[in-house]
């Protein structure tokens, strides 16, 4: 016999325990979404690192966000009497956890430290992966729910989706709600005009970057990509960097044929700002490939040791291009163009 689906709740508060990294956190988006939507009377925090925090201090799905800083805990751990002044920092966040009094807790990270967080809530229902889903097997010892995702759920955004069963929340439509703020807009579009891009342009945004070495394309294959992509009417180059990353996208520009634009140093919001306003974005597996997915942007993502199946940039307007080998060296910035030039002209056509 076969057990009626529960609905869901009229009124809860809930916590989304995800933490990091960038990619991942927007990747979760969704999962906010879908219980604004479903559920009535709905008080909602995310727990997440101090670095992801800019991305949803406001967010209109949200009613608090929660940071903390678990990176800058390993730091201080290393040094004298660092671990006292750990603990002092992990009681105090217990605390403001504690008194929160959730109802749920979602732990969509699947590591120790987010299962010690949601333990922290003190959440009657406390709703994860199964052993087999998490990343860390342990984790499974601060849930009480546990959920395997359906094999249909491919991509790691409808596995996240799928901890909504145990709420009675159905997903809907998969939305990402990535607000902008006016001056963030304003500030690039200002840069963009100071660089004589015209309305008619079609920006092509690369981001060499990636959080490490293995996922990384090398300088000379993105430059091949742009030099084919400019042969296309009104297209134009911004090249992307992060901290650390300027070296690599002046080597870019040193190798194209026709003159790129390198960004100014932006926070999330700018970054965002210069995402929504390009055509096409091409990266590796990072987190502002993510971003341009959430905002609708057409993005090509470029995967080695990472599945484009699970990973790539999510949505009707993404493609992920998988290495034949694994490694970023064994993609050919052919497939590259192949995926590229379909996706450029979408955005061409559009009036």
């Amino acid at each position: 016999m076969t057990r009626p689906r529960p609905g869901p709740p009229l009124a809860t508060k809930i916590a989304i325990v995800k933490l990091s990294s960038l990619g991942d956190v927007i990747h979760a988006l969704p999962v906010a979404r879908a219980l604004r939507r479903g559920i009535p009377r709905l008080h909602l925090t995310w727990i997440v690192e101090a670095r992801e925090y800019a991305l949803l201090e406001g967010h209109p799905d949200l009613d608090a966000v929660m940071p903390v800083d678990t990176r800058r805990w390993r730091r201080l751990i290393r040094r004298p009497a660092g671990a006292r002044q750990v603990l002092g920092k992990v009681k105090r966040l217990r605390g403001r956890i504690r008194a929160a009094r959730f109802d749920v807790a979602l732990d969509l990270q699947g590591l120790m430290k987010s299962g010690l967080l949601t333990a922290y809530t003190g959440a009657p229902l406390r709703i994860g992966f199964s052993a087999d889903h998490c990343r860390e097997r342990l984790n499974c010892l601060f849930t009480n729910r546990r959920v395997r995702p359906p094999a249909a759920a491919v991509h790691v955004v409808d596995q996240y989706l799928s901890l909504l069963e145990p709420l009675g929340v159905e997903p809907g439509p998969v939305e990402f709600h990535v607000p902008i703020p006016p001056a963030a807009t304003r500030s690039m579009d200002d840069f963009l005009g100071e660089q004589g891009v015209k309305r008619r342009d079609l920006l092509v945004a690369i981001n060499p970057g990636a959080g490490r070495e293995s996922k990384r394309w090398p300088v000379e294959c993105f430059a091949a990509l742009a030099n084919r992509l400019v042969q296309e009417p009104n297209v134009r180059i911004l090249l992307l960097w992060g901290p650390d990353e300027v070296p690599m996208a002046r080597q870019i520009r040193a190798g194209l044929e026709t003159r790129a634009i390198l960004a100014p140093p932006t926070d999330l919001h700018e970054l965002a700002a210069l995402l929504r306003r390009s055509a096409l974005m091409v990266a590796g597996d990072t987190g502002p490939l993510h971003l341009a997915a959430a905002l609708g942007t057409p993005s090509l993502g470029l995967f080695g040791p990472t599945r484009a199946a699970r990973n790539g940039p999510y949505g009707p307007h993404g493609r992920g291009v998988q290495s034949p080998d694994g490694t970023m060296t064994g993609l050919d910035p052919r497939l590259a163009v192949e995926a590229a030039l379909p996706l450029l002209a979408e955005r061409s056509l559009e009036p």
